[in-house]
Parts: structure tokens; sequence; C-alpha cells
């Protein structure tokens, strides 16, 4: 391959079944992921995770720490600080209900997968510390789904810090795929005194790198990512501190990003709109 864009070999079966009418496409989960960075004498770095290769989706792809939303969250009373429901539910484009679900799944997510919270005791605070056996048990009861995060957050007293997180991007899984998420891209800064871990069970191995290291190593095919992973790396890179991006996210277009396959001239196309280098031209007869 050119480069390291994650390209299973069963997509163009699967978009030649679409473009017939053949593939009815399954209905996308509601998602979220962080963009974690922090600053470095060089620039920020982002924090990603590779996924196993024995995971069904995006194998050996690397990502940030995200994941689905849980219902439970939709409606549960959560100690809540920054900007209001109302204003998330205006920038995601959501009901107040689903906005407040999805900003404690980018919370939740970034905790169960790197370890780090974005919240704290007070409005104005954060945790300086989630080692410990008490934070591990409680940790691992939300990624078994034992335990809310409403319910975790109440539990510990603490106060969600939505103010930490930007809105940067939403992308759709492509309708011919049968593992559909629609994922809303955040950005964030590490808290002082925080430290991410691999604590994925769904990751391999995680870095801190550059986007522009990044970027660099999914151009010479070194490193494998999914279209959402690299086109937000790209966009991140030039921001000179992890603080601008995080003020930058306010000015983001958040409208779905959605790959479109349409036949022309005898081959299926695939193509993300307002993403050009993912365009796939696939033979009538053939893999791409």
């Amino acid at each position: 391959m050119a480069n390291g864009q994650w390209y299973p070999p069963e997509w163009p079966d699967r978009v030649r079944a679409l473009a017939s009418g053949e593939l009815t496409p399954a209905p996308p989960r509601p998602a979220a992921t962080v963009m974690l960075l922090r600053d470095t004498p060089r620039g920020p770095e982002v924090h990603m995770l590779r996924r196993r290769t024995s995971m069904p989706f995006a194998a050996g792809a690397y990502a940030y720490p995200g994941g689905g939303v849980d219902p439970r969250d939709h409606e549960r009373a959560v100690r809540w600080a920054g900007p209001s429901r109302a204003a998330w539910a205006a920038r995601l484009g959501l009901d107040e209900s689903a906005a407040q679900a999805t900003v404690c799944a980018a919370v939740r997510e970034t905790y169960e997968e790197a370890g780090v919270l974005l919240a704290g005791p007070t409005p104005d605070s954060v945790v300086g510390d989630t080692t410990g056996d008490d934070w591990e048990a409680d940790r691992e009861a939300l990624v078994a789904r034992d335990l809310s995060f409403a319910e975790f957050l109440d539990r510990r007293g603490l106060v969600l810090r939505s103010d930490l997180l930007g809105a940067w991007a939403r992308w759709i899984t492509p309708e011919f795929e049968p593992r559909r998420y629609d994922t809303f891209f955040f950005v964030a800064a590490l808290p002082e005194g925080q430290r991410t871990r691999n604590a994925s069970t769904e990751a391999d191995r995680t870095v801190w790198t550059s986007p522009g290291a990044a970027a660099d190593g999914y151009d010479r095919g070194e490193l494998v990512m999914m279209p959402p992973t690299i086109a937000t790396l790209r966009q991140v890179g030039p921001h000179r501190t992890a603080a601008d991006a995080v003020a930058a996210a306010s000015g983001r277009d958040l409208t779905p990003v959605l790959a479109r396959a349409r036949i022309e001239d005898g081959e299926l196309v695939l193509t993300w709109p307002g993403h050009d280098e993912f365009t796939k031209h696939i033979p009538s007869g053939g893999a791409a």
C-alpha cells in the first residue's frame, strides 16, 4: 500500500452490494473518542493506541481512546462544570440528554483506556492521581459496564469537567461496514499531575507522538490508521500548544463526514466528502 490507510479486503464486495441494493446499512452506534494532547518543547504530542490484531474492527490500526455511548448516562444527574448541557446540545446537534451522554462517553473512555480522568472534586479542579486498587476496581467496573459513568462520578463525589473538552469533528462509519459508529472526536489537554498508561484491553501498545511524526509514519505505510484518525491528526498538527488546539475546537465544523460509493465509468468510486486523499477507485471485477 502507498500509505497506511486501513482498507479491509472485504470492502470492495460490500461496496458493490451496497451500490446494487443488496446490502442494508446497519444503524450507527453513538460514540466518542478523544485526542489527548500534552505540550513538549517541540510542540504538542498526541496519545495514541494500537488496536490488537485480534480485534474484529480496525485490527492493528492506531487510534485514540474511545468507544460507544452508554445509554444509562442520558438521564441520571451528573455534577457538571463548563458549558451547559444546552450549550453542548447546540454544539453537537443533539438533544440535551444525548449531549450529556456523549460528553460522558468521551470522559469515561479516556479514563478507561488511558487512565486519565477529566473530573475533579470541584468545578475548577481535577483529580491528581487515579492509581491505586480502589481506583482500578472502579475503572474495571466501568469497562465491564457494571457501573455507569454517572454512578461512578456520584460515588466519588466528582464534577465532570466538560470545559476541558473541545468538539473537533464528527465521522460516521461507511454504510457498507457491518460495525458502524457515529463518532464525535474531541480534543483535550492532559491535566497537570496525571499520566497516561495502557489501561485498554483492546490495545497492545500506546505512544505519545507528535501529530506530524504520526502522519509521516502513515504516509510511509508504517502506521495503519482509519481515515478519521489521519484526517484529525493532520488538522491538529499546526497548533503550537495543546491549549491552542482546544481553543480552536469551538470554531470547527461538525458536519458529519460519511463515505459515499458510486459507479463511474464502470468503476466503483469510494469517497469521503472533503477528504480527497481517501478516494478509492475499485475496478468493476476486482479489489482496489
